[in-house]
């Protein structure tokens, strides 16, 4: 009889396709962490563009502006966060408390980058409530 070889080609390929299968696996993960890195990146400025909104809300009732001056911003952009919109609300009610009349405000700020259907779209809202 006569011996028969070829069992290393057998294991080449075997080896050829698991290492074409890991490579492809690295290719993909790493896509996988860039974009991840790239959503949060977004992820924050957008949460920085909602804050200035309130900031921006805060110091405006702040300096005896009302919750019409407020709402009254349409689509705020900021030049440091481009590609950011913030849309501002605010809603406010008045007690009576003893002799004084304080005004609680409740405002959200929403900001949105991209469209709501798109890949790239991220949207951070804040709310929150001050005593004026």
């Amino acid at each position: 009889m006569r011996k028969q070889s070829g069992f290393s080609i057998v294991t080449a390929t075997f080896i050829l396709v698991v290492l074409a299968l890991l490579g492809s696996y690295m290719v993909r993960l790493s896509g996988v962490q860039i974009d991840t890195t790239i959503y949060a990146l977004q992820g924050a400025q957008a949460y920085q563009a909602a804050r200035a909104g309130i900031e921006w809300s805060i110091a405006s009732i702040s300096n005896g502006g009302n919750c019409t001056q407020v709402n009254a911003q349409t689509a705020m952009t900021f030049t440091g966060i481009n590609g950011f919109t913030v849309t501002l609300t605010c809603s406010s009610q008045t007690f009576s408390e003893g002799n004084q009349n304080p005004v609680i405000y409740s405002i959200t700020s929403l900001s949105q980058y991209g469209t709501y259907t798109s890949n790239n779209y991220v949207a951070r809202e804040i709310t929150i409530t001050m005593v004026d």
